[in-house]
């Protein structure tokens, strides 16, 4: 039986998921009550047991409603294929017309692929060296959560939005895992070091040299760093032609389709 989260089923949601994840209860417990909502966690139960469990979290996407199916987890490709459907029906019935999903796995790929998801949202990934330039200035980790919607909705308004509140989970888990944010009036980027390597998970500027100058500034401020790895989306004109595409997400329609060539999707919360 398909059926919303009751309050009496978050203990054995929480064994589940860390069970299947391999993730703190303290992180499950954020995904649950923060990122999605406890309104908007479907669970899949069998023999008065629960199996199977997936997050419905809403998003926006060129003006539309639409859900993120994120933490999908539980015993049984067929439970876990029937819950996708039921999640999407029901959310359909909310008003979302599409959903979208990053796979974490070849089987979950497929899986989805089985139910109507098609690959979107691809992104380039390409490796820079980073010049030292001491006048290169900006500001680090001053972006709050809403500014960052806020400048992807100006450098790319085609994203795939999550509310305020929803992107300040993403930006916790980010700086609990040591990233850093850089910016100046023409852009952002988000990057982890590594040694003498800056890995920038997600970078938005003006044009190329704006862009530069944020790694530029990165560097001086980490010090040792010499080179840097950035993942744009495929479309975004930041160096251009440059780079390896690469799979990132997935979208199923389950009301009138919309082009999603140029979409982007980043920062789900699945780092």
């Amino acid at each position: 039986m398909y059926r919303l989260m009751q309050p009496g089923d978050k203990p054995a949601v929480l064994a589940l998921w860390q069970s299947q994840r391999n993730e703190s209860e303290e992180f499950a417990k954020k995904a649950i009550e923060q990122f999605a909502g406890e309104q908007n966690v479907y669970v899949a139960e069998e023999n008065d047991e629960i199996a199977a469990v997936v997050l419905a979290v809403p998003v926006t996407l060129q003006g539309r409603s639409g859900t993120y199916l994120y933490g999908l987890c539980g015993e049984g490709s067929l439970i876990l294929a029937g819950l996708v459907d039921y999640l999407c029906a029901q959310q359909k019935l909310r008003g979302a017309g599409f959903t979208v999903a990053v796979p974490t796995s070849p089987e979950q790929a497929a899986l989805l692929q089985d139910k109507g998801f098609a690959w979107a949202f691809a992104l380039r990934c390409l490796p820079r060296e980073v010049e030292r330039n001491l006048w290169s200035q900006a500001e680090f980790d001053s972006v709050t959560a809403k500014k960052l919607c806020e400048l992807r909705e100006r450098f790319w308004p085609d994203t795939v939005q999550l509310t305020p509140e929803r992107m300040a989970v993403v930006l916790g888990d980010l700086y609990s895992s040591g990233a850093t944010i850089v910016s100046s009036a023409h852009g952002y980027g988000i990057y982890f070091r590594k040694e003498d390597t800056l890995y920038f998970v997600e970078l938005q500027a003006d044009n190329d040299r704006a862009a530069e100058v944020l790694m530029e500034a990165a560097r001086e401020k980490e010090v040792i760093v010499e080179k840097a790895v950035i993942t744009v989306g495929a479309s975004q004109p930041l160096f251009l032609g440059e780079g390896t595409r690469q799979d990132y997400g997935m979208i199923r329609f389950d009301a009138e389709p919309f082009d999603v060539a140029e979409s982007y999707m980043r920062l789900m919360l699945e780092n």
